[in-house]
């Protein structure tokens, strides 16, 4: 099989024979069928049992795929990725087959699904094309693989969102039963057209780069070097750095990078890559530095920029050593989602991970602070830099938009782009849109829309009324956008419109208004996209800001993104918030109005706590523990025991306990909250607790002495410096032991109302857990001991 060739028939054949000696395996199919699945399975599994990577990606479009055939991947292949793509609607119809070997990589593309009649008898195009055929083709395609299978529009398969899928197919095919018409003996198959809707398209910019005048770091640059500096000396191997658009993310790595000697840096896309190269070797000129994606593969420079996309592939990760660089950073911090970073990170050991970024939102990204391991090194938000005059102020109006888009379906990830079409395409729109931004303009617009058929309607409109307008989007010739960047510099054009093409790597400091006509969808992108126009330049005093706001969601939630403490704050909040001086907050009644009724209506505190447990759980396709749903949901955990008592508590009222457990929270509740709520000025207590549980399920709970516990308190008091730093200890056992007694054992057994008790240098707990719930009392209790530690050392980052 070394040429290339048409397989019209058989494909079964094809894909047994290359599965055999295949090192990755990596399918994507538009739907999957039992009987197709039964029929690759021989051969998956052998290949599993060499340790071959395997990856598989199926579609949910128009609820085809049969949940039996998902169950099956499932059940039969624990060892391989699995994941479902959430069409939402839009079209989904890949069908392609790669598999790397050590001795030559195929790659087959064409019409057949996982299908037995697709894969045998059916009437079915593919094409078979090897290494030596394909070349860079086949690197290419694995990357454009990568992207898709961890792309926002897929889900991990699992026990929980299989149940999720499996009812939804049911539901579907109530109506339109289409997956139905295959059976075991008998398969028919049939293809549909796309429904006709634009899809969203994710626009790949070039970077627009404004090299620094000096190579010496900026002021917000040198705090941000001061709170690394800091960081590494208390022994945190890993930081997060939240910076504003605008404040140089990429040369602080750059000048963090001068104490390493290799580094390696990690994007999501070529742009920012080749960007960071160059700013790289700016400031260091002397250094070697190399790209690892999928056209070149340069891995031994001092600096390698490598696409995670590329790295993410077993081949590739194991091409280097472990302990290969001392630095690694990664870019746009807000795109590492654990399912594509997972395995890069758990395959190096670097003396520190950076991540960078200006968005790290917890309601839309909720492993930034997971990878991390929630520290936090420092956070300056866009406020904080207008105020100190590194960033443009802004004067931003709330206009009132009157459509309803509560009668607009939603799709998951966003609206219907059709049924969105209907409102938006409108002449009164377009009129309300164009009088919002001739009253308050300056000379330089981007207008970001929901589609690219809303960014031409708009771009028509306003060239009809006489405005020099352009509407660019991922599909506009790189010439052309380049061209229109700089018509728009020098002011021969009045306003660009487009739907992402801004968002992150492009800077035209010389923008001063933006004009939002689309609703806000992601409070990330929302930020981005603020960060546009918030440049310094000349003969720039302020960027306008035109914001259309209707009743769509996260209209409420949107404002908060101009508070640097957001979190969990009441939306109206902002409208009190004092704005650097230079800033205007305009917004109108009917939006005033409009937020305090969404306010009202939004579902309770503790309903939002339940929703992403469950959000979460389906994730990770387990129970997540306590400490796991602080780091990887976007909830702040520690309102947990405000609004349930204890994460118990709030597993109970959502339905999450089983009999057995049920019992043992009923009979030990009282513990568990003391456990949560008990005061915690110094971490005494919880390292005591730590102590206890580390000597085993069935002693946890048995008496225990201080000079027992002193040698384990002093070693994890004294094993890292942030810790030596917050709490301080002398080393002497005796002293430490004393310490001990004085301190957490003494006051934990007043505070804990007859819970514990300390008599005769012994501390005991007051009561007896009961042989049958043990286990369960220990697991619980050791999560909330786990969760109070990490909460207690963990480095959250003073903003400034």
């Amino acid at each position: 099989m070394s040429k290339l060739r048409l397989i019209t028939s058989n494909l079964i054949q094809d894909l047994t024979k290359l599965s055999a000696d295949a090192t990755s395996i990596y399918w994507v199919t538009a739907f999957a069928m039992k009987s197709g699945v039964k029929l690759v399975l021989p051969a998956l599994k052998e290949a599993l049992a060499r340790n071959t990577e395997l990856k598989i990606l199926v579609g949910d479009y128009l609820y085809i795929t049969q949940p039996q055939a998902l169950e099956l991947l499932l059940k039969e292949l624990p060892g391989a990725e699995i994941r479902l793509h959430k069409s939402s609607g839009i079209s989904f119809h890949p069908k392609a087959y790669l598999f790397r070997s050590e001795i030559n990589n195929h790659l087959i593309v064409g019409s057949s699904n996982l299908s037995a009649s697709a894969l045998q008898r059916g009437v079915e195009w593919n094409l078979y094309a090897p290494a030596e055929v394909s070349g860079l083709v086949f690197e290419e395609a694995t990357d454009e693989f990568m992207k898709l299978f961890y792309s926002d529009s897929t889900i991990s398969l699992n026990k929980e969102t299989l149940e999720t899928y499996a009812s939804a197919y049911e539901q579907a095919n109530l109506t339109v039963p289409l997956s139905q018409k295959w059976t075991e003996s008998e398969e028919q198959e049939v293809m549909f057209g796309p429904i006709v809707t634009e899809s969203k398209i994710h626009e790949q910019p070039e970077p627009y780069i404004t090299e620094p005048t000096e190579l010496t770091p900026r002021p917000a640059q040198v705090m941000a070097l001061d709170a690394l500096q800091e960081t590494m000396q208390d022994e945190y191997d890993k930081a997060l750095v939240v910076l504003a658009t605008g404040l140089g993310k990429t040369y602080l790595a750059a000048f963090f990078a001068e104490q390493f000697e290799r580094v390696l840096f990690i994007a999501h896309r070529e742009e920012i890559l080749n960007q960071a190269k160059a700013s790289f070797l700016h400031v260091h000129p002397e250094k070697k530095a190399g790209l690892y994606n999928a056209i070149e593969k340069n891995k031994d420079a001092d600096f390698v920029f490598a696409s995670i996309h590329t790295l993410t592939q077993k081949f590739h990760l194991e091409q280097f050593n472990p302990q290969a660089f001392d630095l690694i950073v990664i870019d746009e911090f807000h795109h590492a989602a654990a399912p594509s970073y997972e395995r890069v990170l758990e395959h190096f050991k670097p003396k520190f991970l950076l991540g960078i970024t200006a968005t790290p939102d917890r309601l839309d990204n909720k492993d930034v602070y997971s990878i991390c391991d929630g520290n936090i090194a420092i956070r300056i938000h866009f406020i904080d830099a207008i105020q100190r005059n590194w960033l443009s102020p802004f004067h931003y109006y709330g206009v009132y938009d009157d459509t309803d888009y509560s009668q607009i379906r939603w799709l998951g990830t966003g609206y219907d782009e059709e049924e969105l079409s209907r409102v938006q395409l409108r002449e009164e729109m377009a009129e309300k849109i164009l009088q919002a931004w001739i009253e308050r303009k300056q000379t330089r617009t981007i207008g970001f829309c929901s589609t690219v058929r809303q960014a031409k309607f708009l771009s028509n409109y306003f060239e009809k009324a006489g405005y020099r307008s352009i509407a660019l989007s991922g599909t506009t010739p790189r010439n052309n956008r380049m061209s229109a960047r700089k018509q728009l510099e020098s002011g021969q054009l009045d306003i660009i419109f487009t739907v992402d093409l801004f968002n992150e790597g492009v800077d035209i400091p010389t923008v001063d208004t933006l004009l939002f006509a689309r609703p806000t969808e992601s409070i990330t992108v929302f930020t981005q996209q603020i960060g546009r126009g918030l440049r310094l330049a000349k003969e720039k005093s302020y960027c306008v800001i035109i914001d259309l706001i209707g009743n769509y969601r996260n209209a409420d939630t949107k404002l908060t993104v101009f508070t640097p403490d957001s979190t969990d704050k009441a939306p109206l909040n902002i409208i009190q918030t004092s704005l650097p001086g230079q800033c205007v907050f305009n917004l109108e009644t009917e939006i005033i109005d409009l937020v305090k009724e969404m306010a009202r209506k939004v579902a309770s505190h503790k309903q939002r706590l339940i929703y992403e447990y469950f959000r979460l759980k389906e994730e990770m396709g387990t129970r997540p523990s306590y400490l796991e749903y602080h780091l990887k949901s976007g909830i702040i955990a520690t309102n947990v025991k405000k609004e349930f008592g204890s994460y118990v508590g709030m597993l109970k009222e959502a339905g999450e306990l089983n009999e057995q457990e049920l019992e043992a929270f009923e009979l030990y509740k009282d513990w568990l909250e003391e456990v949560e709520k008990t005061a915690m000025s110094k971490s005494y207590k919880m390292v005591l607790l730590k102590y206890m549980l580390s000597r085993g399920v069935n002693h946890w709970h048995e008496p225990v002495k201080a000079e027992e516990v002193a040698p384990f308190f002093a070693e994890y008091l004294t094993a890292k410096e942030y810790r030596r730093k917050i709490d301080v200890i002398d080393t002497d056992l005796k002293k430490v032991a004393s310490l001990i007694e004085r301190m957490p054992m003494t006051k934990w057994s007043g505070s804990s109302k007859g819970k514990i008790t300390f008599e005769n240098g012994v501390l005991k707990l007051n009561f007896n857990v009961m042989e049958s719930v043990n286990d369960i009392v220990f697991e619980w209790t050791k999560e909330i001991c786990e969760f109070r530690l990490h909460w207690y050392f963990g480095k959250k980052g003073e903003k400034i």
